[in-house]
């Protein structure tokens, strides 16, 4: 695949060294905390947007994940009129549920996709500055070659979220809302039906809108669940994600996702901190999921 011509005006180091990884406080799969060790790396300053990722598209014709129709053949028992290009939707209910009981606010959409987020007849036209979403593993990795940069291991991605701090639930600290001020983009509302964002970001924000931690990189936490290179053996039950259908094919390999989105609400979903982590299908693709790269430095001998 051609390389494009990237340069890193708009990626920040992030410096090498040992760091506490994990976390105790919350959820039981982010444990131990642990010194991990990575060397230092450059690190897009936000996800990947509608924008960047368009132009990858029209440089290299790729074709992603959710806009291939799914081979019947890989999912026994699976309803032949979904055997067609479509991605998971959040769609929320119009009351209140029971957030003990399956996750019945998402939907399998025929003709969702990163261009087509909530279905067919929806468009990105008016939110080039949003993270990409509907992409599957192998569409960041695509991307990823074509700009000459890599995935981050889930070591390097919780080394940057965590942005220097040390033992903080928080990328910014241990208070969720220091002072009254949001910090990312996640939940406003009672989740899942009662949604408090501003007009236009009801899912999805612009990049950048809210603080940049101490490596200066923004949407780390909220916004969009970011793809490690992180292999997992299976995915956990329980959780923000879990019940969620397979949404393509690809086989059962999972890659662990980290940083929350839009959808983690205090009341549900608590998984807006540098240590919480969801493993995630390779053959699934979702409207709160994203990527951005990093490119590592390397070090004389």
């Amino acid at each position: 695949m051609a390389q494009a011509a990237v340069t890193d005006e708009d990626m920040l180091l992030v410096p090498g060294g040992t760091f506490l990884m994990g976390e105790t406080r919350v959820y039981p799969e982010e444990a131990p905390v642990r010194p991990a060790t990575v060397g230092a790396f450059l690190m897009d300053r936000t996800p990947v947007t509608n924008a960047q990722f368009a132009r990858f598209v029209a440089e290299t014709g790729h074709v992603t994940f959710a806009e291939i129709a799914p081979d019947p053949a890989d999912y026994p028992g699976m309803d032949p009129a979904l055997a067609a290009p479509g991605s998971i939707v959040f769609t929320p209910p119009d009351h209140a549920v029971d957030l003990q009981g399956p996750p019945i606010w998402w939907d399998f959409v025929l003709g969702a996709d990163w261009r087509h987020p909530l279905g067919p007849q929806s468009s990105i036209e008016h939110i080039p500055d949003h993270p990409v979403v509907h992409v599957g593993y192998t569409d960041a990795l695509a991307y990823a070659e074509w700009a000459g940069k890599q995935l981050p291991t889930e070591a390097e991605w919780e080394r940057a979220a965590r942005g220097g701090l040390e033992g903080k639930l928080y990328a910014w600290g241990d208070e969720f809302e220091p002072g009254g001020q949001r910090m990312a983009k996640t939940w406003a509302g009672a989740f899942p039906h009662g949604n408090a964002a501003p007009t236009g970001q009801e899912r999805t924000s612009p990049v950048g809108r809210y603080p940049a931690n101490g490596f200066g990189l923004h949407d780390l936490i909220g916004n969009v669940w970011e793809w490690t290179a992180e292999p997992a053996e299976r995915a956990k039950e329980g959780g923000c994600c879990a019940g969620l259908p397979a949404a393509g094919h690809g086989g059962p390999q999972t890659r662990v996702l980290k940083g929350g989105s839009h959808l983690c609400a205090p009341d549900y979903c608590k998984r807006y901190r540098p240590a919480a982590r969801w493993l995630q299908p390779i053959d699934t693709t979702t409207s709160h999921v994203g990527f951005r790269c990093i490119r590592r430095i390397a070090t004389e001998n």
